[in-house]
């Protein structure tokens, strides 16, 4: 997927310095306008569906285009932007993005019900077949994709790694100014 001025974002994830999301946004596929979503369950549901059903401001009760945007894309927070059609996940488990510290990249993570938290796809199939209750859930539900983060939106005193020559090395620069 291309992403340009022009065209729609599928989905876009802010994320506090916290480390964790806490507000969730799509574009409008017409206007460009961005609209926060009420709930990660809601996001998803938009996302999972994307390029088939693409968002519109109407598809918000008493929402359209003319409406002022909910929210503008700029650096007050750092935005982390989705790709399209990420599978749902399954109901009763959930989904979590965590933000490095450095702001290099966000780690998905998925919570059973019973709380346990799976970090690969090799977790979830052992869990899955250890758990004969969840025997309709699919391995191909769970996607640890994860969203890429809007460098213009990283904070300026976030120490960013940079790669150090062909030495294997990383070194750190001071600020992402230093960098340009």
């Amino acid at each position: 997927m291309v992403e340009s001025q022009e065209n729609p974002k599928p989905s876009s994830k802010k994320s506090s310095a916290s480390g964790s999301i806490d507000i969730y946004a799509v574009q409008c596929g017409k206007c460009y306008k961005w609209r926060v979503i009420d709930s990660q369950e809601e996001y998803e549901d938009i996302r999972s569906n994307f390029l088939g059903n693409p968002f519109v401001c109407s598809r918000k009760p008493g929402i359209s285009c003319k409406d002022a945007a909910d929210i503008e894309c700029d650096a007050s927070r750092t935005w982390v932007l989705d790709k399209p059609n990420i599978p749902k996940t399954p109901e009763g488990f959930k989904r979590s993005l965590v933000l490095r510290r450095d702001f290099t990249k966000l780690d998905a993570y998925y919570i059973a019900p019973s709380g346990k938290k799976m970090r690969t796809r090799n977790e979830i199939a052992a869990f899955l077949e250890a758990n004969p209750e969840y025997k309709g859930v699919s391995i191909s539900e769970f996607s640890f994709h994860c969203p890429k983060i809007k460098e213009d939106t990283i904070p300026e005193h976030v120490e960013k790694r940079v790669s150090g020559g062909g030495s294997g090395s990383n070194k750190k620069s001071k600020t992402m100014k230093d960098q340009e």
